[in-house]
């Protein structure tokens, strides 16, 4: 599990799809298939592409069972249909569903956001990921240790998983803005004065529902020297246990997309599956770095949050 993440957003899973068209419609299938519930997506952005209907597997890991889970009909013998997972993985459940497609006379092609060095088979159409861990927009959680450590791609697989993925929720949050509200700094010669001001308001504790247990680090633009004051501060108001994260002088400047990249490299590196930044730029920097970590503008002012996302515009 020490693999690169390799993340894939529905945005670019889209536009793959799209890039697929030709190939796609010439092969005039009946139905798209997608195996609930991570090829659902993929069958729906097929099946749109394509104009034939979609229709739906369900696969028991457990018991390797498969049945048809849909108002369509079973395909007549003979149809071609394509057969949609997000990875081809380890474990059976592209195998078993080909196998079940077959066995009711259908000719089967695939289609999967990814294979890599561990798949079983490789699809007919597919994202090469060879060496990487392929985290999906429904996988957010995969950032954290915890449940890439209780990940796999066989026996329980991800589905089991993804009915209780709010208990690996993780946070890291901004310092200044977030946990003391923000007071705009003042002229170099006054700037110990304006830190003490910060430290004596009090610290915003709620951020729309976060639980500040799930906080596992705070994440400062403020540099490496001050982290005896910032973290007495932190220790003071209940921090304890919090990693505290700081710029380190060299590759992270002041400008906002320098300590944007700061922001994200550390979240990622923590494994955390939410950032809460207190500068809408900031935040918007960071989801442009990060797309699948889920990063929330908190304003201050309003106390309300802001989920923040940050597509290129081409």
């Amino acid at each position: 599990m020490n693999k690169p993440i390799l993340p894939l957003t529905y945005e670019q899973l889209g536009q793959w799809i799209e890039s697929l068209q030709p190939a796609l419609r010439a092969e005039n299938f009946a139905v798209v298939v997608g195996i609930l519930r991570g090829g659902a997506p993929l069958a729906l952005m097929a099946s749109h592409v394509t104009g034939a209907p979609v229709a739906f597997l369900r696969y028991d890991r457990a018991t390797r069972a498969v049945t048809w889970d849909s108002t369509l009909p079973l395909p007549e013998p003979g149809s071609r249909v394509l057969l949609c997972e997000d990875i081809a993985g380890l474990g059976f459940t592209l195998t078993d569903c080909i196998a079940f497609l077959r066995e009711h006379g259908l000719t089967v092609r695939t289609l999967t956001g990814a294979y890599d060095d561990l798949s079983r088979l490789r699809p007919d159409y597919s994202i090469d990921a060879d060496s990487f861990f392929t985290l999906f927009p429904q996988e957010r959680e995969s950032y954290t240790q915890r449940y890439r450590s209780s990940w796999s791609r066989e026996g329980a697989g991800a589905d089991a998983l993804i009915a209780t993925d709010r208990e690996y929720a993780t946070y890291a949050i901004d310092l200044d803005g977030i946990v003391p509200p923000d007071v705009p700094l003042a002229a170099e010669d006054d700037f110990d004065a304006t830190l003490e001001e910060r430290e004596a308001l009090q610290p915003f504790r709620k951020f729309s529902g976060v639980d500040i247990r799930r906080v596992r680090a705070v994440v400062t633009e403020r540099a490496e020297a001050e982290r005896a004051r910032v973290q007495k501060w932190l220790e003071r108001e209940g921090f304890n246990g919090v990693e505290l994260i700081m710029r380190e002088a060299g590759p992270h400047d002041a400008s906002p997309s320098a300590q944007a990249a700061h922001k994200a490299e550390a979240a990622q590196r923590c494994g955390v599956t939410y950032f809460v930044e207190g500068d809408p730029l900031e935040a918007i920097l960071i989801a442009q770095q990060a797309p699948l970590l889920q990063v929330v503008w908190w304003n201050a002012h309003t106390q309300s949050g802001t989920l923040i996302g940050a597509s290129a515009w081409r």
